[in-house]
Formats: structure tokens, sequence, C-alpha cells
């Protein structure tokens, strides 16, 4: 029935050839023929590649595909597999001009002959239109009409081939065509066949490679030379036989090749997807989600398109990243340690590191990017937040208050009574400034500091502006609720939120939108257009001012005292001082040690480190100024050291000069021991 199917339709396209030589005014005369500019895009435009995914080095991250392709230019395709496919598939390639009658012929009377289709009739440019046309369809109506075994669709394709060869030149279809087909094994195009079975390539293809390639696109499954190797080496053969009927090759290159047993280097296919990257699969994972959320490219842009991606990793950092995570916290840990670095000034994400690995199924596997995800709460990194909104209210950093121990909010209330805070033990000093009670972590001095603000609104306001998202209870819910205990960190938190609000500080104010990506750019080169021409990516989101540089700037000369090392002991992130480098930074522990956090930075880098259970609540153990000082550290030695950084802009005068009131200190009394308030545990880094 197939053989009959098959004799039918090439009769009837048979028939339809020879009539404009017969004098008719056949199916296929010159005026049936498509004008250039109605040929299809998919057989005009760049024959679409794998989806590249750079780092910011230049080095590939991975690729996405549907089918693995790496199209190559015509140089690139070694001669003697151009000769092979020809001599094989289309001896008369060079003579026709995208139909061949002689050819036609001769497989029909063959096929008649062994009473089976054993010939093909169709050129390499007619191949070219079928498979380009079957790869490219969408829908199931499509992949039927490509595939059809109909003269009609015979006639179409014929007419396609023919307005083709008016526009390409012959190399140019050859090349179109290596670029496209099917060599089995998951390898579309010669550069993946090449890569995927000889681990060579395209253009160092030698004659028993490019024999064996060249015979696999008839039957790629029957004749794959791994898993069928007899098939392959005959089906090899029979390509050295007919490149040396045509005069391709000697008879001696025929005699020796030919002897040879079939040898091939099998080689893994291109990296596919987040799971198979090189490095930084979580930031991978977080750049898909940022081209589908943000930039509206979806999953089947990133497979079918061919973009070139190149996005703001750097892979030193986050290789050193990694290793300094699972120093601390080892892979399969119930604990996820988590590593997230960005740029100050650019909003540059450089680096997401989890003792977890991206998207497998074992208990060390991780498929939720936790770098971006609000879990526990920052604990005493917000202290920040009420630095920062004191100081740009004018409260200079050497603001007394004392306070009594526990502390009696006389503005916040917890269940309609007032609410209290309890100071940890080393942080149990009575009398502070503003700067002492920062590095000391002090909890009774910053609910002070917000009882004298009056309300949560300009904390939670000016941590907003430096780049903080509050997903469980909205901003406007904080602030109405008026919750005293912001300032000890218990809303969930998302460890990227952290490292961009401090890049802000070292930004001097400027607040930079992370972004994982620099530039998008189509199969042609040219920046990826949305639908109003204008580029998807067109630069950094920077807002300049976000937050005053005198108050950031003071803020970082602050926040050094409590990294850098000092006369004064009850520091909290000593452990994270690279010797040689100024470094801001804040611990931070939240309540009932369920996470602990620290947050460093220079001019040129702000990173976050926080370690958690993911899964549930568990006391984590010691605080932000052990382990999560400690990974701070060992991630940022290999990258500071090789290289100088700038120094902090100096404090603003005004902003860290005396105190008020002559410099009396701001007296708050005891009042009594009511019970500790929610986040009384938000600060036990300063005993570490």
């Amino acid at each position: 029935m197939r053989l009959a199917l098959a004799v039918v339709t090439a009769g009837a396209l048979l028939a339809a050839l020879l009539l404009p030589w017969v004098g008719g005014a056949g199916l296929l005369g010159r005026a049936s023929v498509p004008a250039s500019a109605a040929l299809p895009v998919e057989l005009t435009d760049d024959v679409p590649g794998n989806t590249r995914v750079l780092a910011a080095d230049g080095s590939l991250l991975t690729t996405f595909y549907a089918n693995d392709r790496i199209p190559v230019a015509s140089g690139q395709i070694a001669p003697v597999m151009k000769q092979a496919m020809v001599a094989i598939e289309d001896a008369r390639f060079y003579q026709h001009h995208g139909l061949d009658v002689q050819g036609t012929l001769r497989a029909l009377v063959t096929n008649a002959a062994a009473g089976s289709v054993r010939q093909g009739g169709s050129t390499l440019t007619q191949q070219l239109v079928k498979q380009t046309l079957l790869q490219t369809a969408d829908t199931p109506e499509e992949r039927q009409a490509a595939t059809e075994q109909t003269p009609g669709r015979k006639l179409r394709e014929a007419r396609l081939a023919l307005a083709l060869e008016e526009t390409h030149s012959k190399d140019e279809i050859l090349t179109r065509y290596l670029n496209t087909v099917y060599f089995g094994n998951g390898a579309y195009g010669i550069q993946s066949a090449a890569q995927r079975y000889f681990s060579v390539e395209a253009a160092d293809l030698t004659l028993p490679q490019a024999a064996v390639l060249a015979g696999l696109v008839q039957s790629p499954a029957n004749d794959n030379p791994i898993i069928n190797p007899e098939n392959a080496q005959a089906r090899r053969n029979q390509v050295l036989q007919r490149m040396f009927d045509l005069g391709v090759i000697t008879d001696r290159e025929l005699a020796s090749v030919s002897a040879q047993p079939l040898a091939v280097a099998p080689s893994p296919g291109s990296p596919n997807g987040c799971i198979d990257a090189v490095v930084g699969g979580f930031f991978c994972a977080y750049l898909q989600q940022y081209l589908e959320q943000r930039l509206g490219i979806g999953q089947g842009a990133l497979e079918d398109d061919g973009l070139t991606i190149q996005t703001t990793l750097r892979p030193d950092m986050q290789v050193a990243g990694d290793q300094a995570v699972l120093k601390t916290v080892p892979m399969g840990d119930p604990l996820a340690g988590m590593y997230t670095a960005v740029e100050p000034g650019t909003g540059h994400v450089l680096a997401m590191s989890i003792n977890r690995r991206y998207g497998c199924g074992g208990p060390e596997c991780e498929s939720v990017v936790l770098n971006t995800a609000h879990s526990q709460g920052g604990g005493s990194t917000y202290k920040v937040f009420t630095a920062a909104a004191a100081l740009d209210r004018g409260i200079p950093a050497s603001h007394l208050i004392t306070t009594g121990n526990p502390y009696v909010s006389r503005v916040y209330k917890e269940n309609g009574r007032p609410y209290v805070v309890h100071a940890y033990a080393a942080a149990d000093i009575r009398t502070m400034n503003m700067e002492q009670a920062l590095y000391r972590s002090s909890n009774t001095y910053f609910v002070a500091l917000e009882d004298q603000l009056g309300s949560i609104e300009g904390p939670v306001r000016i941590a907003e502006r430096m780049g903080m998202h509050f997903t469980v209870d909205s901003a406007d819910e904080i602030i109405a609720q008026n919750r005293g205990s912001f300032t000890l960190g218990p809303e969930p938190t998302s460890p990227l939120d952290l490292a961009s609000a401090y890049s802000t500080l070292a930004a001097s104010g400027t607040r930079c939108d992370p972004t994982p990506v620099t530039s998008v750019l189509d199969r042609d080169g040219r920046p990826l257009a949305g639908a109003d021409g204008s580029p998807l990516v067109p630069g950094d989101a920077c807002t300049p001012e976000a937050v005053r540089p005198a108050v950031a700037d003071t803020l970082a000369q602050m926040m050094r005292k409590d990294v850098e090392p000092g006369p004064d002991p009850r520091q909290t992130g000593v452990a994270a001082y690279v010797p040689g480098h100024q470094i801001a930074g804040k611990t931070g522990t939240s309540q009932s040690n369920f996470s602990i956090s620290f947050i460093g930075y220079t001019p040129e880098y702000s990173a976050s480190v926080m370690v958690l259970n993911p899964k549930g609540n568990q006391d984590v153990g010691g605080g932000g100024s052990g382990r999560c000082a400690a990974i701070w550290h060992d991630a940022m030695l290999p990258v500071l050291s090789g290289q100088p950084t700038a120094p902090f802009p100096p404090a603003d005068p005004s902003l860290a000069g005396p105190p008020s009131a002559s410099g009396a200190a701001a007296a708050y009394g005891t009042g009594a021991d009511r019970g500790a308030g929610d986040e009384d545990a938000g600060d036990e880094e300063a005993a570490n």
C-alpha cells in the first residue's frame, strides 16, 4: 500500500514536472513559482540555533533548546562533509535548479522494480524545504501538512524549492541544509552531530566520519553508529562507494576507509536548561523567571528562537560563593546556606550560591530559588532601616539614649499592651549612641529610637526606597499596625532584597533594581525588541538619591565599626573582615534563632548571607556573627584579595556630630517587666 502511494505521488509530481516541457501551462511553470518575497520566513531567516546564556565574562553558562542545533557558517564545515552529503543524497545537486526530473524518474523505476521504497527522488533543496516546514510547525495541522503523502504537499515543496534556488546560492542552500537536517541521537545540524558522535567540530570531520554522518540522514535510528554499529558501518561504506562512483574519492581511499572499523567518540549534547548550567543553576532559574515575568520571554522563545542572553553572573564570584557556603553548611544539610551578591550602582546580580543542587531529585536538590524567597526574618539587619530613618530626620549617629532592660515602649503596642523588649546580656548597656547601638546590636536602643520617631512609617518607607519588598503583609499593613518589632526584623525576608537594599547604601543612596541580564539579542545579533520597537532590556534601572547620600555615607562609616577590628569586643561582624579593605556590615538573628544573617558591603560589592531551614522552623544555633559572617569572608576573600577597593565616602559632619540637647542622653524609663515581645530574641549575635 505504501509503495503504491509512493508511486502514485511520484508519478503525479513527475507529470507536473514534465508539463512545462511538453508545451502546456504546467503546474510548475515559471508563472506559478512564488516570488522570493513570498517565501516563508522560516526559509529566509537565519537557521535558529540553541539559545545561549552567557556569563558576564562571555563564557557559556547553558543553552535552551527544543532541538539541539548549533548553526555554523559554510567555512566551518569540512569540505568532505559537503561532498559526502551531496554524493549520497543528491548527486546532481550542482546541475539542477531545485528539481531533478532525471533523479525522480530513476527513483520511480528503482522503487517499482524493487517492490519497495528504496530511493527518494527529492533534491537536497526539496528536503530542506520539507525539514524546515516540519521543524517549524507549531500546530498539529501544520505538522500534518508538512508530512502528508499527497501530490499537493510535494507540489508546494517543489515550488518553494524553485523559488529558494532563485534567491540563494548552492553553497548557501547546502550549508542551510546541513544546519537543519536531523542526524539522530538528538542532534540537529552538522555541528551538533559532529560533537555528539565524534566529539569534534564540524570543520574537523574526516572522510570516514563524514561518510557516517551523511549516511544517517536517510534513517537516523537504524543507522545510529552508537546503537547499531553494524548498520552504520554498512551504510558508511555505501556512502563511500557512491563518492567513489562520482569521482570524489580515489580507489585507495575507498579501500582504506571501507576496511576500517567504525570509530565513534560520543559526547553528551549541549547543556539544556538550568539543570545543566555549568555554574549558577539557581542564578539561571532566577534569570529564567526574570525573562518570563519581567521581559515576557517565555519557554517557547527560549527553546526555539536562538537568542543570545548576556547575563551579569561572575563565574569567579559564583564559584567562590559555592565553596564558601559548602565549607560551612554541607550539601544536603536540612539548613540552607544562601549567599547572594549584587553590584552597587548597577543592580547586577553577581552570584547566587546555595548548598543545594538545582532541579534534580535527591534530598540535596531544590527547585525553589531560595535566594529570592521570602521565608524567615532578617533579624537585626533591619536596625539599619531604623537608623537610616533617624539620620534622615536629622538625628545624628552620636545621639545618646539611656534605656532600661527590659524596655517598655511608650508608642508601640502588642496585643493591646505596651510592647516590651529585652537586651541580650552582652548588649545590656544602658547608655549608648546610635553608632554603638548599631554595631553592638542593641534591641532596647532601637525600639527606644523607634519611640522617638513616633511611628514605624519612616523605617518601613526608607526600607522600601532602599529596595526591600514585603510579601506576607504589605508595607501599608505593617505601618497601619504600627509594629514596634519591625526594627528587630520579623518580616519574611528575601536574601536578594537584603543584598540589594544594602547596595543602595554602598552606592551613596542610589537604588538599582536587581537584574540578572544586560542584553538579549535575536538570532541575527540585534537587540530583541518589544511591541513598541524598543529593546526589551533598556539598561540598568537606577534611582539616584533613593536615600540621601549624606545618610547612606554616614551609615557606611557607622557599620564599618561592626566589621573592621577595633577596640570594642562587642562588634558582631568582625569574622567577615578581609584585611586591607573597608567593609561595612550588619548581623542579624531572627526570633528563636529560626534564621541568621550577615550583610556586608564595599563600594563595589554588596552580599547577603542567610542560614535557615526552608522547610520549617528550626533553631539554627549561634548567630549571624558566626557561620554567616564566615561564609561572607570566605566568599569575598578571593575576590577582594585580587584587587584594590575604593574607600567609602566620609560621613556627613552634620549627621555624625555631637548629640543634641547639649550632650544629654535621652532617658527612657525601664517600666515593668511584662514579658518579652515577639522579637525579643532578635539579637543573640552580640554574644558570639
